[in-house]
């Protein structure tokens, strides 16, 4: 697997992770009889934020991976 592709798959497992988070949230508050936003809120905050930061981390090492196999294709076409 090329750059290009490792960079492809790290913003896969980024998206991963926060879907992730929204669906651990759903799973935590599945027994509660009425929603609102602010239900939804406590939810999320009561997951935490490691997902968040694990997932900009993923999506921010995939944009350099493509950004590198991109940079060496220019340099190989050179």
């Amino acid at each position: 697997m090329g750059r290009r592709g490792s960079g492809i798959a790290f913003i896969a497992i980024s998206a991963f992770l926060i879907s992730t988070k929204y669906i651990s949230a759903a799973i935590f508050g599945s027994g509660v009889s009425s929603w609102d936003q602010d239900l939804f809120d406590g939810m999320l905050s009561y997951v935490g934020n490691t997902l968040n930061i694990f997932s900009v981390l993923s999506l921010l090492v995939g944009i350099l991976y493509i950004v590198w196999g991109e940079y060496e294709e220019l340099k190989r076409q050179r």
